[in-house]
């Protein structure tokens, strides 16, 4: 039987939602992967469905998470299979079998797709890689383009909204970087909101990357990062929001080393895009007793997919690890799914239509299920 601390099951699938942290070459499907790699005769060495069920990045050097408040596993975990493929690696293969503007329409409209059937996701935001060598030819406006026609199409068949965010490979330089902020506010495009530092945050620290950032922010797009995610320190998301000007953090969960930062966090109300899912196998549970951690300390956590279609997830299936697994409440799952409308870069008027909707929908769904409205 449910309390008021839980929802059932459907309702937290059902519950609208929203997606702030989601890269679109970790949605594409592992059929569409195996279709164009036969396509295109990638050599690989298993069959692509085999290869994305054997996605389990490795973690780096364990003695950088010797002593972390919350102790990360330093064992492989039972369902590690027997050869293991990274997500990098595999993201990689997926790029090099796109060859076409077609194709790169098509994996946006999927990923779409799947997020309002699976997850009743209305409104996306994903993050896009510069265009790789061989799609040179479409240059980066062809293939925002490309991009652009799958959210319209998506937009016209489900009813959803999103964006476009360009994401910065913190692997490469602050001019490489800067560079490519420049392309972006040089070319602008309705569908690119904004921009995000990803890759593994040991790779490059946030500062590399101010000028950068200083050039989006005055053009008015929208900035988050990938932070405190695999550097065990709150220091990286400090300077993420006050050097790199973000609007909200991805990841975010070694803030729990610094208790000033935390109450500093909660205090600001900072938004969390957090993934209890992650492709190392191993660091699921660490991942998972992070999260409650930061609910625990009041934290504005938002719910994401991130890479929904190689760990694989939905974004449905992470809000019912946080209902069943992390322990949220009824009352703090409501609150994410209207954190992630408060924390999208709608403009403003967008933004309150949006949150009106899913207003209206939680409380349809609360009559339906003869719960006590909010």
């Amino acid at each position: 039987m449910n309390t008021p601390h839980s929802l059932p099951a459907d309702y937290v699938a059902r519950m609208p939602k929203a997606d702030l942290h989601c890269h679109l070459i970790g949605t594409v499907r592992a059929s569409t992967f195996a279709e164009l790699a036969r396509r295109e005769g990638l050599d690989l060495p298993a069959e692509p469905e085999r290869v994305y069920a054997d996605i389990n990045s490795l973690p780096p050097d364990p003695d950088l998470y010797r002593n972390t408040r919350i102790p990360v596993p330093q064992d492989r975990s039972p369902d590690e299979p027997e050869v293991s493929y990274s997500l990098f690696q595999v993201s990689r293969w997926v790029t090099e079998v796109l060859r076409d503007a077609d194709d790169l329409t098509r994996i946006v409209y999927e990923a779409f797709e799947d997020a309002h059937r699976t997850s009743s996701t209305r409104h996306l935001e994903l993050f896009f890689d510069a265009p790789p060598a061989h799609l040179a030819g479409l240059g980066y406006s062809g293939c925002v383009e490309a991009y652009a026609e799958g959210i319209r199409m998506a937009e016209r068949d489900f009813g959803m909204s999103g964006f476009l965010i360009q994401g910065i490979d913190r692997s490469r330089s602050g001019e490489d970087a800067l560079a490519l902020v420049r392309q972006v506010v040089d070319h602008p495009h309705e569908y690119v909101a904004g921009i995000g530092l990803d890759n593994l945050e040991t790779a490059g620290p946030p500062e590399r990357f101010a000028e950068a950032y200083a050039l989006a922010g005055r053009a008015g797009l929208g900035r988050t990062a990938h932070s405190s995610e695999h550097a065990p320190t709150a220091a990286n998301t400090v300077t993420c929001l006050d050097l790199l000007g973000c609007d909200r953090i991805d990841h975010g969960y070694y803030v729990l080393e610094d208790d000033a930062v935390v109450e500093r966090l909660r205090e600001q109300g900072v938004a969390f895009t957090v993934a209890s899912t992650t492709s190392r196998r191993s660091w699921r549970p660490w991942r998972r007793a992070s999260i409650r951690a930061m609910l625990d300390a009041g934290l504005n956590v938002v719910p994401c997919s991130d890479d929904p279609g190689m760990f694989p997830t939905s974004l449905a299936a992470e809000y019912r690890i946080m209902s069943e697994d992390i322990g949220a409440t009824a009352d703090r799952l409501r609150a994410m799914a209207l954190g992630g409308v408060e924390a999208c870069w709608l403009p403003a008027d967008r933004k309150a239509a949006l949150r009106a909707r899913f207003e209206e929908e939680l409380a349809a769904l609360d009559d339906e299920f003869g719960l006590p409205r909010v």
